[in-house]
C-alpha cells in the first residue's frame, strides 16, 4: 500500500517519496491561510544580515569613533522628516532601500561614542559590550524565569553579587538589573515605603500616615518623579541644601527631619547622591548613615554616576560609609562603559523583602512545582515582565578587560578630568566654577567683549547667553558636544564630561580652542 506522503509536505514543494513521480503539495488551508510551511526563511535574510553588519561597523563604528569625523551631522526636525522619509506604507521595500535606511540612521544620529562626545554621563565605544548586545538581541531572550533565559540569569547573579562585593557588603544581599537610573531609584523609594508600611502593597495608599523623604537639592530629578508616580507627592520630598560643592549638609537634614515630625509627618527615607548630575559631588555617606540610623529612616544611595569610583583604590574613597546604606543605584553604562541601558539595583537585605515587595506570583511564569532550583527565577523581583539580560554587556566586558583595566579607565578619567580643571585655570576667559571632585568640569568661557565687565548683574546677564550660542554652533559644525546649564542663580556654564579611554590631552585642549573660536566674536 502506498503511503501518502502530501500530509508531511511543505507548501510549494514536491515529495520525494517517488523520485520517478514526484507528487505537488496540496497547501493546509484555516481562514484562508496556507499553514504548511515558514513563510519567512531566515536564511534567505543572509546576505541582508552581512551587508548591514558592514553597514555598522564601517558607519556605526569606524567613522563614528573617528576623530576626524563630525561628530553629528546636524538637521532640524522638519527637514530631518523629509530626508528620513518617515512614512510607512502598506508595502515593504526593497533591500537596497532598506540598507540606505540603515546608512541614514546612523549618518543623521549623534555619535555619543566620538572622541569628542562630553554631552552626557555616559560616553565611548566599548566592543566587548557591543558584541554582548548583538548576542542579546539575536537571541531575544528574557531574564524573568531560568528556563527560557538559562545562561543569563546566572550571569545576572554573579554580576550583582560582584558588585555588592565592591559596596562592602560582605555578607551579600540582593538586586535587579533594571532599565536605567531612574527606575533603580523609582524601585528604593517604593522599597523603603514597602518596609516602613508593608500593608500599603495590599491596602494601597489608605494604610500609609502622610510619609516624608529627604534628599539633596542636587539630587537627581527621578527622586520627585518617583514621588509623585508613587502617590507620595512631590511635596513631601523635602530637600536638604547643599554646600558650595554640592553635597548635602548632614546638620540641614538633622533639621528637616525634626520639622516633618513635628508637622505629623513619618520620615521614612533618605536618598544621598554620590555624584551628582551636574557638579559630580559625594554626599557625606557616613553623617547621613549616622542620621539614618538614629531616626531608623531607610538609606538609599543614587550612585549611578559615581558608583565606578568603588572599583579605583585611589578614588573609592569618595564614597565612604556606603557600606552602611540599604540600598545603592549604580549605572555600569556610566563611567564603566557598558552599552546603553545597563543599571542595577542593590539591597542590603537578606530576608526575600525585594521579592516579598514586587511579587504578583504569576501562576503561568514562576511555577512553584518545577524541575530546577527556582530561586534563579527573578523575575518575580521585578516591576518588569520581560527585561532585557542588561548584566551580560557588563560581564562579558568585565570578563574581557579584568578589574585592573577598568580601575585604569576610573584613574584616567579623573586624571584628565584634573588636566582639563588645570588648563582652564591658565586660560584668558575661562573661569572654573569650582575644583572638580570628578569627572564633571564645569566651567565658563567669558569672551573678549565682556573680559572688562566687573563681576555683577551685567556681566553674568550677558554671559548667560553665551553658552547656548556657543552649543548652537558647535552642533550644527559638528565638532564636538559639551553640555551647558544654568544652576541656583549662576548663569549659563558649560558642563564637561570626561568618561572615554579614547580621548586624550589633544582632546581636552581642542574643546577650549573650539569653545574660544565659536565664541570670541560674541
Amino acid at each position: 500500500m502506498q503511503r501518502n506522503t502530501q500530509d508531511n509536505c511543505t507548501e510549494g514543494q514536491s515529495s520525494m517519496a517517488d523520485p520517478g513521480h514526484p507528487v505537488k503539495c496540496s497547501p493546509v488551508m484555516v481562514d484562508g491561510v496556507a499553514l504548511n510551511g515558514p513563510t519567512v526563511n531566515i536564511l534567505d535574510s543572509e546576505d541582508f544580515l552581512q551587508q548591514s553588519m558592514a553597514i555598522i561597523l564601517e558607519d556605526a563604528v569606524k567613522k563614528a569613533t573617528d576623530v576626524k569625523e563630525k561628530v553629528c551631522e546636524w538637521r532640524p526636525p522638519e527637514e530631518l522628516k523629509e530626508l528620513l522619509d518617515l512614512e510607512l506604507r502598506d508595502e515593504g521595500e526593497s533591500e537596497s532601500q532598506i540598507l540606505q535606511r540603515c546608512r541614514d540612521a546612523i549618518r543623521y544620529s549623534v555619535k555619543t561614542t566620538h572622541p569628542r562626545f562630553f554631552n552626557q554621563l555616559f560616553a565611548g565605544l566599548e566592543p566587548y559590550s557591543l558584541v554582548a548586545s548583538c548576542i542579546v538581541e539575536a537571541l531575544k531572550p528574557s531574564a524573568y524565569t531560568y528556563e527560557v533565559g538559562p545562561v543569563f540569569t546566572l550571569v545576572e547573579d554573579a554580576v550583582l553579587r560582584k558588585m555588592m562585593e565592591l559596596v562592602g557588603w560582605e555578607e551579600g544581599g540582593d538586586g535587579i538589573f533594571n532599565a536605567g537610573g531612574s527606575m533603580s531609584n523609582m524601585y528604593a523609594v517604593n522599597l523603603a515605603r514597602y518596609h516602613h508600611c508593608p500593608d500599603i502593597k495590599q491596602l494601597g495608599l489608605s494604610a500609609a500616615p502622610r510619609l516624608v523623604l529627604f534628599t539633596s537639592q542636587e539630587c537627581h530629578y527621578s527622586i520627585s518623579k518617583a514621588a509623585a508616580f508613587l502617590g507620595i507627592g512631590t511635596k513631601n520630598v523635602y530637600k536638604v541644601p547643599s554646600d558650595e560643592s554640592g553635597k548635602m549638609i548632614p546638620s540641614a537634614l538633622e533639621e528637616l527631619i525634626k520639622k516633618a515630625k513635628s508637622e505629623g509627618a513619618v520620615p521614612f527615607m533618605v536618598n544621598a547622591t554620590a555624584g551628582t548630575t551636574v557638579l559630580g559631588a559625594f554626599d557625606p555617606l557616613e553623617e547621613i548613615a549616622d542620621i539614618c540610623g538614629e531616626h531608623n529612616l531607610w538609606l538609599h544611595v543614587d550612585a549611578c554616576w559615581g558608583g565606578a569610583a568603588l572599583i579605583s583604590k585611589k578614588h573609592k574613597h569618595l564614597l565612604k560609609g556606603i557600606h552602611r546604606a540599604n540600598s545603592v543605584a549604580w549605572n555600569p553604562h556610566k563611567m564603566m562603559m557598558a552599552c546603553l541601558q545597563c543599571s542595577a539595583f542593590l539591597v542590603r537585605d537578606k530576608t526575600g523583602l525585594l521579592q516579598r515587595c514586587y511579587s504578583a506570583s504569576a501562576s503561568y511564569l514562576f511555577q512553584q512545582d518545577k524541575f530546577y532550583d527556582i530561586s534563579f527565577d527573578t523575575g518575580d523581583k521585578s516591576i518588569q515582565c520581560g527585561r532585557k539580560p542588561d548584566a551580560f554587556k557588563f560581564w562579558l566586558l568585565w570578563k574581557a578587560v579584568g578589574a585592573r583595566q577598568l580601575e585604569q579607565r576610573v584613574d584616567r578619567a579623573l586624571a584628565m578630568a584634573r588636566y582639563l580643571a588645570d588648563e582652564i585655570k591658565k586660560r584668558e576667559g575661562f573661569r572654573l566654577l569650582m575644583e572638580p571632585e570628578y569627572a564633571n568640569v564645569c566651567f565658563w568661557y567669558i569672551p573678549p567683549s565682556l573680559r572688562q565687565l566687573e563681576d555683577g548683574p551685567e556681566l553674568w546677564s550677558k554671559l548667560h547667553t553665551v553658552a547656548p550660542v556657543i552649543k548652537e554652533r558647535m552642533m550644527k559644525v559638528g565638532s564636538m558636544m559639551v553640555g551647558y546649564q544654568p544652576h541656583s542663580d549662576r548663569a549659563n556654564f558649560f558642563r564637561m564630561i570626561v568618561i572615554s579611554p579614547q580621548a586624550g590631552k589633544a582632546d581636552m585642549d581642542f574643546v577650549l580652542d573650539e569653545i574660544h573660536n565659536l565664541g570670541k566674536d560674541l
